[in-house]
């Protein structure tokens, strides 16, 4: 019954967590929001105490369950060792191995330095609920998508709007490589050895790991019932259970109940831990040879399987699209300009917040209603959300990102809030402009922007029938891109967003 309860209610956190990178309506994010705050490193960084101290009391009672429900990435290494263990000939296929502690605390000192240090590509990479966004919004988003546009178009032909297309396209190439290698290292992790990358690689499991030795339940042998037959050794996922000595490895179980389950004798039991009891596996010298064998065996699998993990990127080639106008004329794409300084979103105050608290989950790109939001490439900034104007610009009206933000990077009280915040400046580079170019006027930006920051002016003073460029009022410019999306040039818009170290008010 536990393990049956366990499975339901990680079932419809991990559907709900998914569908949170998946929508594109705004609609789950109203609903089911919060579960993304309950994250534990986001709620560190948002400095949530409720949060942390209920996570906390939550381990301390029941164990490390938070890796088996709330952990979208632990949920799914569950579901393919499931399936794997489904396999003819693969079930019972577990055996206790030691801790690796020495790589454990290693991984979990280096997450801390870089979480300290603002280095997303250290703590953004081994965040298992960002490395889990990564996954679901560069590779399951895509797939939700299409189907969608599938559906819109049978929708349309049946004269129902129950159902709109969508426009699907890959952010950014790295983050889509970081995401597929991501996916393949666990999968493969957890296909052969269950729950390997939470109990080696995982920070979060580590930490918590230590925080479950004190818990007051936990799974335990009955001594007089147990017969020794290994069963739940052979199905435990965690691998921290031995059948020989009765002993549980408490810092890896994840309280999946799984032994529990398994067990015919009613030997396993979930109780309040008796004090004075052996609870740690520890390996001892009458340990069999043959026990030992298969725990180094393991080890150097997993390490294999982890190295080849990393070369194992997925290169795709991008198709190329026509925009055609009016079926006459291609109309070339817009590239990106080289800002020396990235522009971030209204309410993240400043590119250093931004630096030292954003976990790179890629919850807010995948919210963007105006695809303004990609991740970064540099490796300063390694796949954090960076404002990029070709496919949209960022609307007075708009504050999602700010509503999803699970580490409170990005905070609004308000959208008024937003319009007097100015995130970068535009600026006007004549070589591009087509006024200049093709001898024609434009007034594109100045009509679009919508804080009256862009004035129109005579290019040549003192000539009747003179072309008009614009001239950018620094103290009404706020960044949002509109002129930059909005501008006809290309590949390079003639004006585009200069982003501000530190954002101010107007």
């Amino acid at each position: 019954m536990l393990r049956k309860t366990r499975r339901i209610v990680a079932a419809i956190f991990f559907v709900l967590v998914t569908l949170l990178f998946l929508d594109f309506t705004g609609a789950a994010h109203l609903w089911f929001g919060w579960l993304a705050k309950i994250q534990l490193v986001p709620a560190i960084l948002a400095v949530n105490v409720a949060i942390i101290i209920g996570l906390a009391l939550l381990t301390l009672i029941f164990g490390r369950i938070y890796c088996s429900v709330i952990c979208p990435l632990g949920v799914m290494q569950d579901g393919i060792s499931f399936v794997s263990g489904k396999r003819k000939g693969k079930k019972n296929r577990f055996r206790f191995s030691k801790a690796i502690s020495w790589l454990r605390y290693s991984v979990l000192g280096v997450f801390i330095i870089g979480l300290i240090a603002g280095i997303p590509a250290i703590f953004g990479l081994l965040e298992p609920y960002s490395a889990y966004g990564r996954i679901a919004s560069n590779l399951f988003a895509p797939v939700y998508r299409w189907g969608n546009n599938l559906l819109a178009v049978f929708a349309e032909r049946a004269d129902s709007y129950a159902f709109y297309p969508t426009e699907v396209w890959v952010k950014s190439w790295v983050v889509f490589g970081v995401a597929i290698a991501t996916l393949i290292i666990v999968a493969i992790l957890a296909w052969r050895n269950g729950r390997t990358y939470c109990n080696t690689i995982c920070p979060v499991g580590t930490f918590l790991g230590f925080i479950s030795r004190f818990s007051i339940l936990k799974p335990t042998f009955d001594t007089e019932k147990c017969t020794k037959c290994g069963v739940c050794e052979r199905n435990c996922k965690s691998s921290c259970i031995n059948s020989k000595t009765m002993t549980i490895d408490q810092s890896r179980c994840v309280t999946c109940f799984d032994c529990i389950d398994k067990c015919k004798f009613g030997a396993m039991k979930y109780e309040v831990r008796k004090a004075g009891k052996k609870e740690i596996a520890a390996s001892t010298p009458s340990e069999s040879k043959e026990s030992k064998g298969v725990k180094d065996s393991g080890m150097t699998r997993s390490a294999f399987l982890s190295i080849a993990g990393l070369f194992a990127f997925t290169h795709t080639i991008k198709a190329q699209q026509l925009h055609v106008d009016g079926g006459l004329a291609e109309i070339e794409d817009k590239k990106r300009p080289d800002r020396k300084t990235p522009v971030v979103p209204p309410g993240a105050k400043s590119l250093r917040n931004m630096n030292n608290h954003c976990t790179a989950c890629q919850l807010c790109v995948s919210a963007c209603p105006n695809h303004v939001l990609r991740p970064s490439e540099k490796l300063s900034t390694l796949m954090q959300p960076e404002m990029s104007y070709e496919k949209g610009f960022c609307r007075p009206e708009c504050s999602e990102c700010a509503q999803v933000c699970p580490a409170d990077v990005i905070t609004l009280s308000s959208l008024a809030e937003k319009s007097s915040i100015a995130i970068g400046q535009a600026i006007w580079i004549k070589e591009n402009c087509i006024v200049n170019t093709d001898e024609v006027q434009c007034t594109a930006c100045q009509q679009h922007c919508p804080t009256g920051a862009i004035l129109l002016v005579d290019r040549d003073p003192g000539q009747e029938k003179s072309l008009k460029i614009p001239v950018v009022d620094k103290e009404l410019c706020i960044g949002c891109g509109a002129c930059e999306y909005l501008c006809p040039a290309r590949p390079f818009s003639a004006i585009y967003v200069e982003g501000y170290v530190k954002h101010h008010e107007l």
